[in-house]
């Protein structure tokens, strides 16, 4: 598995980042990044609906629509994002598969993470992660 960490916080970038990574390459990736201040709203969402047009124009946030689907989502410095981008798409519906390792990995910094619902992340009850998933191949 290729393993990046992109330092680059423009969601413009980085969601155009995620797309071509999906379609050019074969091997799995696993992407660790930030976007600065932005909503990032899921491909099936009516936009104007989902957002708060007045205080997107006087704050000048930009939004971006991702290629997956779910809902509306705020982004900025304070939380970080991560791509799963797989090769082999069996089990692809299975949102544990890329849930897991999360999991494990905050266990070992003592934090009890568990997954709840469909595709939820959740710390001490609170959602911490909501997961989306497209598939391109």
């Amino acid at each position: 598995m290729l393993l990046i960490y992109n330092e680059k916080t423009n969601p413009f970038f980085n969601l155009a980042m995620e797309e071509y990574f999906l379609k050019n390459f074969d091997e799995d990736i696993f992407i660790l990044w930030r976007n600065e201040s932005s909503v990032i709203v899921g491909k099936n969402q009516n936009t104007l609906s989902e957002i708060n047009l007045d205080y997107i124009k006087e704050n000048s946030i930009p939004v971006v629509r991702r290629q997956s689907g779910g809902g509306a989502v705020f982004h900025d410095l304070g939380n970080i994002n991560f791509t799963f981008i797989a090769s082999n798409n069996d089990n692809f519906s299975d949102f544990k598969r890329f849930t897991t390792p999360i999991i494990e990995l905050l266990k070992t910094l003592d934090i009890n993470a568990k997954f709840s619902g469909r595709n939820d992340l959740l710390i001490d009850g609170c959602k911490f992660s909501g997961n989306a998933q497209y598939n391109y191949k």
